[in-house]
């Protein structure tokens, strides 16, 4: 059986968006560089980048309350919200520069502008609500915020999810216009065509078998070519794993000392779609409410207006299940064999810890669609089951590790990069906020990838991202200039932003 082997400079792990954008960096910063992507299935962003598997995204913790917690003195801490905002800013300069620069066309087709809003009942959660609106509204990263008690403020913000409901007790809302919804299965296909026309060799339908060191440094991959059936060897001085839920087998196999003892828990996702035009058209923003009480971080009620397609959508979930998938497209065995030796008491420990979640997973898992319409019906009291239907989303793989915090077997509900000492292979591992701060994470793989090459790249990282180095919440004429000309170059209403976000 004929084999092609290659040498290159960087091999990209996954056609998702965590590639296409460090893909998309590393083509401005080194031009010269050759790059190759491997993706096993048939087109980019297929997996958990698809604008299908993910509900709601745009994550600049605007509405998301999981991301500010209630201290035990009764204040809020809103670090989490503050550190999330920056990076969702730094992915809005790239994709600006992008355009600016002819690089990607039609923004629309990935970005819209729209309004978040959190949503709470009863009256310990308008207490909290109001303290967190108090606490954000005077940082110059969410100004515009407003907040509201009003049934009749509410009912002109939130039409459909005010009709008709008893109003049995307190409520309240805050809501920031200057949000956005962003399509990143769109986004991430647009990325790839844009490698493509910088000679990026992109190969779909190629399965990463294998990888391993080669006794002069390099990593050679073993990649099963899935139309052929032949097996090709490729070798990179630098590889990028970004697998989504695949990467961890991945980094497994790399025999890194940096990826031993880390694990996976599967957690899969569905939402309700709704299928009426009319009741799509009477919703417009994303509505994030609270977790119920002992619920994951991933499973806040939310819903939400997508722009899928170019058209409008209404989404509301997650509903969490259990897979032992780590991919849509994945095998029943991946949990199994992502045990190993040298994970297998942090594996072991987490189990014992997250009983109360695997207790919610199952309950989730065997929810009949009346169960999970009384849960819409808290959003929109006069919900429809006929006007609803069920999606399968994608994957998601939550880190499992050992932690000075948390200690033995600790879930983990973030984006986590793991790398080798010698900066030659990293992995991208975790879940959301993803995505939305994909550009701030690989930023992060370049600094402890790169190192070498990170001061002669500093201009050019400053041209693509003005805020490149500096705290926007501590630069707010320079968040000022930056939200006017990312609104511009990415189509958002500027005029609605200034009117609201700088009063």
């Amino acid at each position: 059986m004929s084999k092609r082997q290659t040498k290159t400079d960087v091999i990209l792990i996954g056609a998702g968006v965590m590639s296409a954008t460090l893909g998309s960096l590393l083509k401005e910063l080194a031009p010269e560089w050759e790059i190759k992507v491997f993706e096993k299935l048939a087109n980019a962003g297929e997996e958990s980048s698809n604008e299908w598997n993910n509900a709601g995204t745009g994550h600049a913790a605007l509405c998301e309350l999981n991301y500010t917690v209630e201290k035990p003195d009764g204040s809020v801490d809103i670090s989490k919200a503050i550190k999330i905002n920056e990076q969702f800013q730094v992915s809005m300069q790239f994709w600006s520069y992008l355009v600016n620069a002819n690089l990607i066309n039609n923004p629309e087709d990935f970005i819209r502008q729209l309004p978040h809003m959190s949503l709470v009942q009863g009256e310990e959660n308008v207490t909290f609500l109001k303290k967190r609106f108090d606490a954000m509204s005077n940082n110059p990263l969410f100004h515009g915020m407003e907040f509201s008690t009003d049934p009749e403020k509410l009912m002109e913000w939130l039409p459909l999810v005010m009709q008709d409901r008893v109003p049995n007790q307190p409520i309240a809302a805050t809501k920031i216009v200057s949000g956005t919804d962003v399509n990143f299965g769109a986004l991430t296909r647009m990325l790839f065509e844009h490698l493509k026309n910088k000679n990026v060799e992109i190969n779909y339908n190629h399965c990463v078998d294998d990888i391993k060191r080669t006794s002069d440094g390099l990593w050679e991959l073993k990649v099963w070519n899935m139309a052929t059936g032949e097996i090709e060897r490729h070798t990179a001085k630098f590889v990028f794993i970004g697998g989504g839920g695949g990467s961890l087998h991945l980094l497994q196999k790399s025999g890194i000392p940096e990826g031993k003892g880390i694990g996976g828990f599967p957690v899969s996702g569905m939402f309700m779609v709704c299928n009426n035009p009319f009741v799509v058209e009477r919703h417009h923003g994303k509505v994030y409410g609270k977790a119920k009480v002992g619920a994951p971080p991933m499973s806040v009620p939310h819903l939400d207006t997508r722009f899928i397609n170019n058209k409008k959508s209404l989404l509301f979930g997650p509903f969490a299940g259990f897979s032992p998938k780590f991919l849509k497209t994945g095998s029943m065995f991946d949990l199994v064999t992502s045990v190993k030796p040298n994970n297998v008491i942090t594996m072991l420990a987490a189990g014992a810890k997250e009983m109360s979640l695997t207790k919610y997973l199952i309950e989730q898992v065997v929810l009949s669609k009346e169960k999970r319409m009384e849960e819409l019906r808290e959003f929109i009291p006069n919900a429809k089951s006929e006007d609803w239907d069920l999606v399968v989303a994608g994957q998601r793989v939550q880190v499992i590790k050992d932690t000075p915090e948390g200690g033995k077997g600790t879930l983990q509900f973030g984006t986590e990069v793991v790398s080798a000492a010698d900066g030659s292979i990293a992995a991208l591992l975790g879940a959301s906020p993803g995505a939305s701060t994909a550009v701030q994470v690989m930023l992060e793989v370049l600094n402890k990838c790169f190192p070498q090459h990170i001061n002669e790249w500093e201009p050019k990282l400053k041209e693509m991202i003005p805020s490149y180095g500096v705290s926007l919440m501590e630069n707010p004429e320079l968040l000022h200039d930056i939200h006017t000309s990312t609104a511009q170059a990415l189509g958002l209403s500027e005029k609605e932003q200034k009117e609201v976000v700088y009063s």
